[in-house]
């Protein structure tokens, strides 16, 4: 009988580039889809963007526990350990429940005449098998590039989320702010409520959704948000609903940053159109808000000098991160573990850091798609970045030297990367 390890091993061997093989379209996963039977019985909540799909996926699962329900969520990609990727009730499915997911997509994978998936359209299929056996009665599923083309769009939505539009995977969404609005609204569907959070929607995204007769809710004119001035420790979200204006003041969410108000309105507008088949209470909404947790969204370790893990990795999440270190108080210095992909606008993402860094840890990350840390020490260089650089062949390495440099009284900031920050967790961990 195959364990996970093999499973994993399996699904890295369809493509020739394994877990970063893209091939966008679909065909093969619809093919696979159809032979397992699959069938869509509850809600389907579908959240693309270029950043915040993460933290308003974690809204949405928390506060659906909260109310009750039995919830799926599908995200990617994991830090640590795939089972991640798949959660029910919000704890990583176990190894037992995704050898059944994975054998099932396989044996109809060959039924359908050896449809040649992907390894992120197999873990696609294999999630809605887990969700599926598992009885859940709401699924949140995360796009894992642009929308239109990707593996979770072959699933219909009841509703759809477009977080963000910025430029990111210009390889294969387009060069422009307007190719990618596009790419991303092919999540949504005609008469069926379609939410986008982006204070400033691409033309492009407001067309398409035009086009088909999606039902358009954009952030400040069909819901918001507003800061208590009178009160710091609350905010307020409005969002018209039918003929009403429903106003509510809640307390801060638990994850950080001035950003994460766009991504909770939009998921609480989100939970608004589906009163009627998936009812939450206020109770539920205020915990959920604020005991949601995520792993490498400005999460804050504990402890002196202080750590702070981010995975953004493109010139509008590195622009939030700066924003958020600059919130964070005095700290004598700051060192900052980076390693990056080379796919990504790398000096855009750094440029945002310009100045704020006295310690550069650049890190190698391995595979077909990751930079040396050379690489990324010429770039932090000839671009006038500021801060001392030094190279290490790892992210767990360039940890292991941030820590022993940092006193007490400064920050260690590590980003670029979800394989970097799990290589800084690894070490955390350790220690």
């Amino acid at each position: 009988m195959k364990t996970l390890a093999d499973w994993l091993a399996h699904l890295e061997g369809l493509h020739p580039r394994g877990q970063a093989g893209i091939e966008l379209g679909l065909d093969r996963i619809r093919l696979v889809k159809e032979a397992l039977g699959q069938e869509q019985h509850c809600p389907v909540i579908v959240v693309g963007g270029t950043n915040g799909k993460g933290s308003t996926c974690a809204y949405l699962e928390n506060i659906i526990a909260k109310a009750g329900y039995r919830v799926g969520c599908y995200t990617s990609p994991h830090l640590l350990a795939y089972n991640e990727r798949v959660r029910i009730d919000g704890q990583p499915a176990s190894d037992e429940a995704l050898c059944q997911a994975f054998a099932r997509v396989e044996a109809a994978r060959h039924a359908a005449g050896d449809v040649a998936l992907t390894y992120f359209e197999f873990g696609t299929l294999a999630a809605w098998e887990a969700f599926a056996a598992a009885q859940v009665e709401a699924v949140i599923l995360e796009v894992g590039l642009g929308g239109r083309l990707d593996a979770v769009n072959a699933y219909e939505p009841d509703v759809s989320v477009v977080t963000t539009v910025a430029l990111d995977h210009t390889d294969w969404l387009g060069p422009t702010r307007e190719h990618i609005g596009f790419e991303k609204a092919g999540i949504y569907r005609p008469g069926r409520p379609a939410f986008c959070a982006d204070p400033a929607p691409p033309q492009s995204l407001l067309d398409h959704a035009a086009a088909i007769g999606a039902d358009l809710r954009l952030v400040g004119r069909d819901f918001g948000f507003e800061r208590d001035s009178e009160n710091r420790l609350q905010w307020r979200w409005w969002c018209k609903s039918g003929e009403r204006l429903v106003k509510r003041s809640l307390a801060y969410p638990g994850l950080r940053g001035p950003s994460q108000l766009y991504n909770a309105a939009v998921a609480l507008a989100t939970l608004d159109s589906l009163g009627n088949r998936l009812p939450v209470t206020m109770q539920a909404i205020r915990s959920g808000l604020i005991e949601t947790e995520l792993p490498g969204r400005f999460q804050v370790v504990p402890g002196k000098p202080a750590v702070v893990l981010d995975v953004g990795h493109n010139p509008q999440a590195v622009k939030v991160l700066a924003d958020n270190l600059a919130s964070m108080g005095f700290f004598d210095r700051t060192h900052a573990v980076v390693g990056m992909l080379a796919d990504k606008d790398i000096a855009g993402a750094l440029a945002a850091l310009k100045g704020k860094v006295d310690h550069w840890y650049a890190a190698s990350l391995g595979g077909p798609r990751g930079t040396e840390a050379g690489f990324l020490a010429d770039i932090i260089r000839n671009h006038g970045f500021g801060g001392a650089v030094a190279c290490y062949d790892s992210p767990a390495a360039a940890m292991r030297a941030a820590r022993e440099a940092a006193a007490e009284s400064d920050r260690i900031v590590v980003f670029g990367s979800f394989y970097t920050v799990a290589g800084a967790l690894e070490v955390l961990r350790k220690r």
